[in-house]
């Protein structure tokens, strides 16, 4: 959630024409995670197991780094 939070901050901060909002682009690793986050926090109640599914999702989907802004970065260098 810090980081959501940290992304949303400097891109607010930034503009919309923000280079971070440029490599980031849709997001859907950022905006799916606090979702599976929350799913898992509310079935835990229901079935532990089923919480360890969504925070296993989510580990795996951060697994593979995300290399958008080390491009955008160097795009913009050269």
């Amino acid at each position: 959630m810090a980081y959501t939070i940290l992304q949303r901050a400097i891109i607010r901060s930034q503009g919309k024409d923000s280079l971070l909002r440029t490599a980031v682009g849709a997001d859907w690793k950022g905006k799916l995670s606090p979702v599976f986050y929350v799913v898992g926090i509310a079935s835990t109640f229901a079935a532990p197991y089923v919480a360890q599914v969504f925070y296993v999702a989510v580990a795996a989907i951060w697994l593979v780094p995300d290399p958008r802004i080390e491009r955008t970065l160097a795009h913009r260098e050269t």
